[in-house]
């Protein structure tokens, strides 16, 4: 189906959007209830009632809006501990991640902790909240607990854009991650998706089809300068980008 959508068709769409959004926010509300009960318990039990609303969403999203997705370089995947640099089009990427790749944390902005039932449930799973005008002390933050986290065996999910871009748009890419990788013994893992043009930014409607999320080999970067590691993953997630995606639905709405 092109952009040119009947108006029939994107009215079907918006209403079954409805229908998910209902369902997701109670599954929302009672996987953070499950999650705030457990406070008590290690992060490992907090994560997993956490990670359950993501999981369900997944679900969710195709069982009612038939968004699918593949993917490719399961493969690339190591054993032990990572940094996940990613493009972000999109919230899909930040829930399949938890479906697709070992237990994790995140890189986030520190005002996404007051959102209500959402950032509680995230704060509960201990991510790395920065201010991002802090400079160089959110930088010596997140060297500091990045190490502390992938010692613990825990992935770190960064999106080195800063923010969602739409398809088809470029944001520069902050060095965080690659400054951490240089500072460390773990790999970063590149990958591409083209999420945002079934799931776009600040859109109701959830566009049916199937997502394509590639996953690159590990970049090893303790050592390398980070602006080298940052260019290398860049280029390749860029490349990879662009040679998934569809001009065409670029627009959507």
């Amino acid at each position: 189906m092109s952009n040119a959508a009947s108006m029939p068709y994107k009215t079907f769409l918006r209403a079954r959007a409805i229908v998910f959004w209902v369902l997701n926010v109670s599954w929302l509300s009672f996987t953070v209830s499950m999650e705030i009960l457990s406070f008590a318990f290690p992060v490992q039990v907090r994560y997993y009632f956490g990670s359950m609303w993501a999981k369900g969403t997944i679900t969710l999203a195709r069982l009612i809006c038939g968004l699918k997705y593949e993917i490719e370089g399961m493969e690339n995947v190591p054993d032990g501990a990572a940094i996940v640099m990613s493009n972000h089009q999109s919230t899909w990427e930040t829930l399949v991640y938890q479906k697709i790749l070992p237990p994790q944390l995140w890189v986030v902005k520190r005002e996404l902790l007051k959102v209500p039932i959402f950032g509680w449930g995230l704060a509960l799973c201990e991510p790395i909240a920065i201010d991002r005008d802090a400079g160089r002390k959110a930088m010596s933050q997140l060297i500091e607990q990045g190490r502390q986290k992938l010692e613990q065996g825990r992935w770190i999910i960064i999106f080195p854009e800063g923010t969602r871009t739409a398809p088809g748009e470029i944001e520069k890419y902050r060095i965080g991650a690659a400054m951490l990788a240089s500072k460390v013994d773990y790999p970063i893992v590149p990958i591409a998706t083209n999420a945002g043009e079934y799931w776009p930014k600040h859109s109701l409607i959830k566009w049916p089809g199937t997502i394509k999320v590639v996953i690159g080999k590990p970049i090893y970067g303790n050592g390398r300068k980070a602006k080298e590691i940052n260019n290398e993953a860049e280029e390749w997630i860029r490349n990879k980008v662009k040679e998934i995606s569809n001009p065409e639905n670029w627009d959507r709405k």
